[in-house]
């Protein structure tokens, strides 16, 4: 199993990074976690065919994890996709993409795709089975607006990854990812201490009480970015591919 970096970048593009978005393949998975604005020209850029993914997992409403979703329904409807697609996310999720639908494309909401399509609402830590895929959702810091917002601990084929999504520091990130094949953690600052985003330094105080198997640092600003060569952890890239 393998998990490619899509995008890894902020909200604002910091170093020319495409939005939040990655690709988990398989011998029989195939998914996405989160599809940002960027998402849909940056999986052409790597040539990731998008019919094969079954599931698309949302961990919150800002555009650059979420935006990208009216893209690839318009772009699957255009393609003539025929594989049933499932996307679930937090609680009103359904809501939120009709509404994205109608302030990109007006109408497009209400078009009969050709293709079953599921919008799933998850709850937190409650565990959720997509085919081979077994999600766990836990609660996340992030601010008020744009969510409910969650991390994912992800199991499928023998191995575990979590992503922490847009956070600050919150217990919930150690079930989350304790033990995990794969941490993919937010390191937006170095050792600034700001409200809805997790520091570098904050991350690394709890990571003996986490003990995953390997961290991999993505949604970095500038600050961190500018260190990225400095640092004893694996730093994501677009087009990057971890292999579990």
């Amino acid at each position: 199993m393998q998990l490619q970096f899509v995008g890894c970048g902020d909200a604002f593009g910091s170093g020319g990074r495409y939005n939040t978005c990655f690709h988990v393949t398989g011998a029989a998975v195939n998914f996405l976690i989160d599809c940002g604005a960027t998402s849909l020209p940056a999986l052409k850029r790597l040539g990731i065919a998008r019919e094969p993914i079954d599931l698309v997992l949302i961990t919150h409403f800002h555009g650059d994890h979420f935006a990208g979703l009216p893209f690839l329904l318009l772009d699957a409807q255009f393609t003539r996709r025929a594989r049933p697609l499932a996307i679930a996310g937090p609680q009103g999720i359904e809501a939120k993409l009709k509404a994205a639908m109608e302030v990109m494309f007006e109408h497009s909401s209400r078009t009969q795709q050709r293709f079953g399509l599921s919008v799933i609402e998850l709850e937190p830590e409650e565990k959720r089975s997509f085919g081979g895929v077994t999600v766990t959702p836990y609660p996340v810091v992030h601010g008020e607006s744009g969510g409910p917002f969650l991390a994912y601990r992800i199991e499928a084929e023998g191995r575990t990854i979590c992503y922490s999504a847009d956070t600050e520091w919150t217990d919930a990130l150690v079930p989350a990812a304790r033990n995990a094949d794969l941490f993919v953690a937010e390191a937006y600052y170095y050792d600034r201490i700001v409200k809805n985003h997790l520091s570098l330094k904050t991350l690394e105080a709890h990571l003996g009480k986490i003990d995953a198997r390997k961290l991999v640092l993505t949604h970095m600003s500038d600050d961190m970015l500018g260190r990225v060569d400095t640092l004893p952890y694996l730093a994501a890239k677009d087009g990057m591919i971890v292999e579990l």
